[in-house]
């Protein structure tokens, strides 16, 4: 099973909470002494050392102040970014709108040949209808709360989609058969989608697997919706936040946990007929 998703992200704060934690010790200091010095509850300090609050670079200036390393500021305050921007809540990633999210994606496409992608509930990105991205995003500014530009950014993801028909990249897409029957938009919208998939499955650059629901002695059970860039980049998709792997282990799992699934999809005209029965049972 591929690691915990956040697991990066928190092996990259809690070494700054280890290295901030070493400067307090190498100063001679309790962490009541060092909170004193800071002008915050001791409480505070603890939660940094444990990695429960991330450091703010106000916080780590105030630290390295405390502690006499100023030599110290400039590079502990990139390895707190780093560690922050490895997870990234999706409200916070969306406070400009979810047009805005969609096209922020641009660059990594556009350097990427090969994608990855496996969904466990909705159709990728990548093969998704206007109507069926505006369904699901217009769902998903409700559910955080947010302003609902829903439209506008599905259309900026269909604009961002088109990549797939660019020649020198591959796409290669698995799929659980629930996919197909979880229904977004009304049933003519869902029609279209499930239609779309039918071409979409037929281009040169994409492979389309679905994992039938009847698979038996599954060696690896559904996990979270995951893409994979190239070999350099996993983006796992949690309720709360997207988790940017770049460790190359960790990378390795889930290239790993993405070819032992393909092992039990179906392709070709086993996959479009599942397709088509998902099609057959909005009627």
């Amino acid at each position: 099973m591929p690691a915990s998703p956040s697991s990066s992200a928190q092996a990259a704060r809690e070494d700054v909470a280890r290295r901030l934690r070493g400067l307090r010790r190498a100063a001679g200091l309790s962490v009541t002494e060092l909170a004193t010095r800071c002008s915050w509850h001791h409480a505070k300090t603890s939660r940094i050392e444990n990695a429960r609050t991330p450091a703010s670079p106000t916080d780590i200036r105030l630290w390295c102040r405390a502690t006499g390393t100023e030599d110290q500021i400039d590079d502990l305050i990139a390895a707190s970014l780093h560690a922050e921007s490895m997870y990234t809540e999706w409200k916070r990633q969306a406070r400009d709108g979810l047009r805005k999210l969609q096209l922020s994606y641009r660059e990594l496409y556009e350097s990427t040949e090969t994608f990855r992608v496996y969904s466990t509930t909705l159709v990728p990105g990548f093969l998704q209808t206007e109507g069926y991205a505006r369904a699901l995003l217009s769902a998903n500014a409700r559910f955080l709360d947010l302003p609902d530009d829903g439209a506008d950014a599905a259309a900026a993801r269909i604009e961002r989609s088109q990549i797939i028909h660019r020649p020198g990249r591959r796409f290669v897409f698995l799929v659980e058969e629930a996919v197909l029957r979880y229904q977004l938009g009304d049933a003519e919208a869902m029609a279209a989608q499930l239609g779309h998939l039918l071409t979409a499955g037929a281009l040169p650059a994409v492979s389309l697997g679905i994992i039938p629901m009847a698979t038996r002695d599954r060696p690896l059970w559904a996990t979270e919706t995951f893409s994979v860039f190239d070999q350099s980049l996993a983006c796992v998709e949690l309720i709360s936040a997207q988790v940017n792997i770049t460790q190359p282990s960790e990378i390795s799992l889930y290239m790993a946990a993405f070819e032992q699934m393909r092992g039990m999809a179906v392709y070709g005209a086993d996959a479009r007929a599942l397709v088509v029965k998902a099609i057959e049972a909005l009627r």
